[in-house]
């Protein structure tokens, strides 16, 4: 490659120097960025270039001409094909570190803080075997069978799978079984590009603490000929299965659950017992899939707000209580907000059954509901989506003042993004930011950052 030409094709050498927060590898070459997906930083590498831009280029590895000291044998045989992992050949410390400069990168480059105040990553407990909750969508190979398991990285070409190491070891023994247990029954499988056939996914949740688990099929009808008897074989074959239901979704989409879950044997819930209170969860609950990495999350929250019990906390975003009931023991009041009327119904059962009063939910939307509570709480909490808060979230944070604000973010970007809208004016100061990694050999990173109003106001 001469005169500073990027070409399409061209094999370059590159030496790897950082993970982007999509999992692929950073280079530079000619003072311009190159993404090499599969590789470590210290890696020194040839790559193609397949997807060449002004400013940057994407490329494919070809030889890895000095490994990494990061770099090891990844625990699944299907690595290097499944896209539901992406560093699964990179050393859990390396993995930790990438962590924590995505989101000092974030706060720098989009948030514009200086040296922003955060924490190294919350670690944890295992780097495999943690998921509590897996979707496989279902597929037919060249033969015939029945398979489940993940796409391949770019494609829809799924990848069958009889375990996975980074879900709960206890769903291991189901998966191949319940797979030939569909295709004996003869069920159709859904095929996405005709809109035709029966069964679209598999889930399966577990209860950490309690060992308590689900298996729903998600089905474009509820017309399964026989799935009572199954699910019956089901539940006695599997001492810890406490329930079988089947969840529709008859439409195209890539949404996995529709709105309707029909339980067909046994309960339509399991319990698991988080921060020493018993939740019950169902099917398609938006629950974290690390239980114990969100426990220790929240056990930094509860720390760092160090309630005394006067306080009136406003949890946004709050979903079924997972952090609201907790925080409510150490509060006077709590009043968390939440769209999804399913989620508020479980919320309010959650903290019936846990014997907490001094917590109550409204339904709708938080950008709505926040500006009319008629009260100025001591400590909001933000647990947004992906995309973060709505314009006018912040524009109301801003007018209320809360003493505190703990804004618990999925998404670094629209983090600092959020977390430049509330400090820019000197109203708000961040005081400590904790990363923590609720999806080990995944790309992903959590966080929660810590704002106090300033001294001055």
């Amino acid at each position: 490659m001469t005169n500073n030409v990027w070409r399409q094709g061209e094999v370059i050498e590159v030496e790897i120097s950082d993970l982007s927060d999509t999992g692929d590898g950073v280079g530079r070459f000619e003072q311009r960025v190159v993404f090499v997906p599969d590789t470590v930083p210290g890696d020194r590498t040839l790559v193609r270039l397949v997807n060449v831009k002004p400013k940057y280029a994407q490329a494919t590895l070809k030889e890895i001409l000095k490994r990494s000291p990061g770099r090891i044998r990844p625990n699944c045989i299907v690595a290097d094909k499944c896209g539901g992992c992406q560093w699964q050949h990179i050393d859990y410390n390396y993995q930790l570190i990438a962590k924590r400069n995505q989101v000092i990168q974030a706060l720098e480059r989009i948030g514009n803080f200086v040296n922003p105040p955060v924490d190294p990553v919350l670690v944890a407990e295992s780097s495999l075997g943690y998921r509590n909750k897996v979707t496989y969508p279902l597929g037919i190979s060249a033969t015939g069978q029945v398979q489940a398991g993940y796409y391949q990285k770019g494609s829809h070409q799924l990848i069958n799978l009889n375990q996975c190491p980074v879900q709960d070891s206890r769903f291991n023994s189901m998966l191949a079984e319940v797979k030939l247990d569909i295709q004996k029954r003869g069920w159709s499988i859904y095929n996405e590009h005709r809109h035709q056939g029966l069964i679209r996914h598999l889930g399966l949740r577990i209860g950490r603490r309690t060992g308590e688990m689900l298996l729903t099929l998600v089905v474009k009808d509820w017309k399964l000929s026989g799935i009572e008897t199954q699910a019956q074989e089901w539940l006695e074959r599997y001492p810890q299965l406490v329930g079988v239901s089947l969840n529709r979704n008859s439409d195209r989409t890539n949404a996995i659950f529709g709105s309707e879950t029909r339980s067909i044997v046994g309960v339509p819930y399991l319990r698991e017992i988080f921060a020493g209170l018993e939740f019950q969860i169902l099917p398609d609950t938006f629950f974290q899939v690390y239980t114990e990495t969100a426990e220790s999350l929240l056990q930094v929250i509860q720390s760092e707000l160090n309630l005394q019990g006067h306080e009136i906390l406003v949890d946004a975003y709050c979903g079924i209580g997972t952090l609201t009931l907790p925080l409510a023991k150490q509060a006077r009041q709590v009043i968390g907000l939440e769209v999804q009327s399913t989620a508020v119904q479980q919320a309010i059962l959650n903290a019936t059954h846990n014997e907490i009063n001094n917590v109550t939910f409204q339904i709708g939307a938080v950008e709505k509901n926040l500006p009319n509570l008629g009260i100025v709480p001591d400590v909001v909490l933000l647990d947004p989506p992906r995309k973060g808060c709505e314009a006018n979230v912040i524009k109301t944070l801003l007018d209320l003042k809360p003493s505190r604000i703990v804004y618990v973010s999925c998404k670094v970007s629209t983090l600092a993004r959020d977390l430049k809208l509330l400090c820019e004016n000197g109203l708000y100061t961040l005081n400590r930011v904790q990363p923590a990694d609720f999806f080990p050999q995944t790309a992903h990173v959590e966080a929660a950052a810590f704002l106090a109003r300033s001294p001055m106001d």
